[in-house]
């Protein structure tokens, strides 16, 4: 099997009128050390054909993956089993990365000693939008050495971030294939940043672009996301709730998450979806319950649910 340093990762879903912004930068990058892995979830557009025409005349290597419609958590671990990189960048099929994107993370990673390397996951960077404006809240520092956990509680950093991660991790911690429907990244993230740290560094590496018919905009289905959401909020109650000493209204937010997203699935399951141990998580629901019922009934009041 032939090696690369990075694997540039691409989930795509009748994005045909889009990739075209990733096969270009990834064409303009001045490091050439990396291969584009594209995952299809089951277009029905001229996805394939465009992938195998720039598989011709590409000079880095293009490899497609076609699936049935199984969301990205499945196309994220069947590219992550399939890289050839040390080092897994995903890519969304309406974005593109700057010129430089490959060559300064490959030497922001370099720049943590090697000796230390071991205890990182990856590196993650800033994000602008098409006229060139931060996407989000900056990092306090211009490089620090944190995890995802403390960069959302304690830093409070909002909005969309791009970078690696060690192949090798992804594929000890892969997304959950237990969900229904979609699975938040930050439960992946979270997980990894429970033993290994990114390096995060103030540098807008990626350039996002808002389609009025993106992937976040679908997030907005409670049928879609209810069962990840669900699993998401369980696992901040059960590991991270000592960090509501930085930001209690995010913990409690999650408590009422927990709750509220219950609800909803009780009318798909017999039994309850992820349980809740230890007397905190417990409390912090219970101390929770009647705002999140308000929320629920209220929802249900508007249509919503």
């Amino acid at each position: 099997m032939s090696t690369t340093i990075f694997t540039v990762f691409t989930p795509t879903y009748n994005r045909a009128h889009t990739l075209h912004r990733v096969y270009e930068s990834l064409l303009n990058q001045s490091f050439k050390e990396f291969e584009w892995i594209v995952v299809d979830d089951g277009s029905t557009d001229n996805t394939c054909d465009l992938i195998e025409c720039w598989s011709q005349e590409s000079w880095f290597p293009i490899r497609y993956f076609y699936q049935k419609n199984q969301h990205k958590k499945v196309a994220f671990n069947r590219a992550a089993q399939e890289a050839y990189g040390d080092l897994f960048l995903g890519l969304d099929s309406d974005d593109r990365c700057v010129p430089e994107a490959l060559e300064k993370l490959w030497k922001y990673w370099q720049s943590i000693p090697v000796h230390h390397r071991e205890d990182f996951s990856g590196v993650s960077v800033l994000c602008k939008d098409e006229l060139g404006q931060i996407v989000g809240d900056r990092f306090p520092k211009d490089i620090l050495d944190s995890d995802s956990i403390e960069i959302l509680f304690r830093y409070k950093v909002h909005g969309d971030k791009w970078g690696f991660q060690r192949t090798s991790i992804l594929r000890t911690y892969p997304f959950p294939g237990d969900v229904d429907g979609l699975v938040p990244e930050s439960v992946v993230w979270f997980r990894i940043s429970r033993k290994f740290k990114p390096r995060y560094v103030n540098d807008p590496l990626l350039i996002n672009y808002r389609e009025t018919d993106s992937i976040t905009r679908s997030l907005n289905q409670v049928t879609r996301r209810a069962d990840g959401r669900a699993l998401f909020a369980r696992e901040i109650l059960q590991h991270d709730w000592r960090w509501a000493r930085y930001d209690p209204v995010a913990i409690f937010k999650e408590a009422i998450a927990y709750t509220y997203f219950h609800k909803f699935l009780r009318h798909r399951y017999t039994v309850r979806r992820w349980p809740l141990q230890g007397f905190v998580p417990k409390l912090l629901v219970s101390l929770t319950y009647p705002i999140a019922q308000l929320c629920y009934w209220r929802d249900v009041k508007q249509g919503v649910l």
